[in-house]
């Protein structure tokens, strides 16, 4: 069984699974599990890491459009070397506070991966679920796409050619924003919500199930982020790899088409609108061809 099918056999047999986290009376919860091979390349600080842990968990409170309240992690390596500890612990409190949260602590263990669980807290009496879209509105995703598959190619050359420039700026592309502002102003508008730490593509197919919808998006109106532009050999594998890789933490949202223009000048970030949800029938699309359900697994 893999990932996917681990994940719908849960969704059937718990009530609260579903959805980017869980909400109950009020208060949302999820958690998180990132492993060294799989999610932290070679080159990856301590700092990075332990932001971008915590931050992936944030990423959940923001998709349902909640309040950041508080994150923990479970820290486990081969052993404990104290600068990279105290550089985990110093990320993870960095990214709570750009999203007024608080970092509040953890666990401690030995594993023979570096290996880290995050949980984060939050808040909200709305709570923005998948499953509420509907035809006519418009989809729209914040920010850009493509940061983190840009980040695992300066990654590799960094490490290949020994470069820390280019390390450096990796780093700085996995270091992402936890949208909870975002979510916040668009929780009393949008229909649908999630994060789209599985790609784009995979996102739009888990909204499609969840709301019994289709999507039509078109090609032009991806916001491929520059760096990708940058590291992609060609426009077109920066389109394929801004819309498949994942691990960006960006927003998926739907909205009213009347909502859009006083959503987008209510944002600190931009809302850039790609398509238009429609019948179930008509699948999901990207330019009138199918959009394949492709995306990040673990």
């Amino acid at each position: 069984m893999d990932e996917r099918a681990a994940l719908a056999l849960l969704e059937r047999e718990l009530e609260a699974a579903g959805d980017d986290a869980a909400v109950v009376d009020g208060l949302v919860i999820t958690t998180d599990m990132l492993h060294e091979r799989t999610d932290f390349p070679a080159g990856t600080t301590r700092y990075t890491a332990g932001w971008r842990a915590v931050g992936a968990s944030l990423s959940d409170v923001a998709a349902m459009g909640a309040e950041a309240t508080a994150a923990v992690a479970a820290y486990a390596a081969p052993e404990f070397d104290a600068e990279e500890l105290l550089a985990f612990v110093r990320g993870a409190s960095d990214v709570c506070e750009r999203v007024g949260s608080e970092y509040v602590g953890g666990d401690l263990d030995g594993h023979d991966e570096f290996t880290v669980t995050t949980t984060a807290i939050g808040s909200t009496d709305d709570p923005v679920y998948r499953s509420g879209a509907t035809p006519g509105d418009r989809v729209c995703v914040t920010g850009t796409l493509g940061r983190s598959a840009a980040a695992l190619e300066l990654f590799e050359r960094g490490t290949r050619r020994e470069d820390p420039d280019a390390l450096e700026r990796a780093n700085d592309l996995f270091r992402f924003e936890p949208r909870v502002a975002a979510g916040r102003t668009l929780a009393p508008h949008a229909t649908a919500m999630m994060d789209s730490s599985d790609g784009l593509a995979r996102s739009l197919h888990q909204l499609a199930d969840a709301s019994d919808c289709g999507f039509e998006i078109g090609a032009d109106r991806i916001p491929i982020d520059d760096a990708l532009l940058d590291v992609a050999a060609t426009d077109d594998e920066a389109l394929e790899r801004a819309t498949t890789f994942g691990e960006d933490f960006e927003l998926v949202v739907t909205l009213p088409e009347d909502a859009v223009e006083t959503v987008q000048s209510a944002l600190a970030v931009d809302l850039s609108v790609i398509g238009t949800v429609t019948a179930r029938e008509s699948g999901i699309t990207m330019d009138g061809e199918a959009l394949e359900d492709r995306g990040y697994t673990h």
